[in-house]
């Protein structure tokens, strides 16, 4: 593998100082981590994406080595758009797990011409209230624990939920794999709360056909119901969009198997 000569800086954006790393030479990717991780989850995607793009990736407001203060208004899809005017990219692909799938969508919205492929991964949706009885039960048990001060249980349930999936158990899940994601979900659970980001308006939900940036959309087929459904009005809703599924996968496909997932990927964004 090539020298992919990856920096490693900070960027002051829309009042919060972002940190972010870059590597590799070419067309740009910009890598968006989900809300139960930090920009670690791509570490099996970033060297070798940088083999054949400039790729970018970064640790989202308050996540990670990212810094913002408490209680500003933001808007995730804003500080994207600032992240790429500071890296000199008026234009990227975007690939984006969760809430930062649910990133990408809002901002392929509010910029159509800056997004030039869309890779939404388990996304979230602007709009789409979750209302499977399965995340009900989830929410419930989740809330019942913080409100008791119960943060063991709270990672418990998180873990079952986003790494191993409703229908996995842990023996089911590599182990390497699964430790690592806890270790990520356990400080995305203790971090500060910076106040919740300003919404889409109107969200993306009701807007899909709008969407004009090539898409290929993957989920984890152990993901669950609420993500299913969202991955489904997607490819639905997006003219041209295309839906892939990891068996043996739940939130963060990318990391249970990197390899499928890279392929899927790359053999997307190569394709005219």
């Amino acid at each position: 593998m090539r020298n992919l000569g990856a920096t490693s800086r900070y960027a002051e954006v829309n009042g919060a100082r972002l940190f972010y790393e870059v590597a590799g030479e070419g067309e740009p990717l910009v890598l968006l981590h989900a809300g139960v991780a930090n920009l670690h989850m791509w570490d099996e995607q970033f060297p070798v994406f940088a083999q054949r793009y400039r790729v970018a990736r970064y640790d989202l407001r308050g996540y990670g080595q990212s810094r913002a203060p408490a209680e500003q208004p933001y808007a995730p899809h804003e500080d994207l758009r600032a992240l790429l005017d500071a890296l000199d990219m008026p234009r990227a692909a975007l690939v984006g797990c969760s809430i930062g799938g649910q990133t990408i969508l809002d901002f392929a919205l509010a910029y159509p011409d800056r997004a030039a492929a869309l890779i939404p991964v388990g996304p979230g949706l602007s709009g789409y209230e979750p209302h499977s009885e399965e995340g009900k039960r989830f929410g419930a048990a989740l809330e019942a624990a913080y409100t008791r001060g119960d943060l063991d249980t709270a990672l418990d349930l998180a873990t079952q939920m986003w790494i191993d999936g409703p229908s996995r158990s842990e023996d089911q899940v590599d182990p390497t794999m699964r430790a690592k994601a806890r270790a990520m979900l356990a400080e995305a659970l203790s971090l500060p709360d910076i106040g919740p980001p300003q919404p889409l308006d109107p969200p993306a939900l009701g807007r899909l056909g709008a969407i004009r940036a090539p898409t290929l959309i993957i989920v984890g087929e152990q993901d669950n119901p609420d993500i299913q459904e969202i991955c489904h009005l997607l490819a639905e809703g997006i003219p041209g969009a295309r839906l892939a599924s990891i068996a043996d996968a739940a939130h963060l496909p990318n990391m249970d198997h990197p390899d499928q997932f890279n392929q899927l990927v790359l053999d997307f964004l190569a394709s005219p």
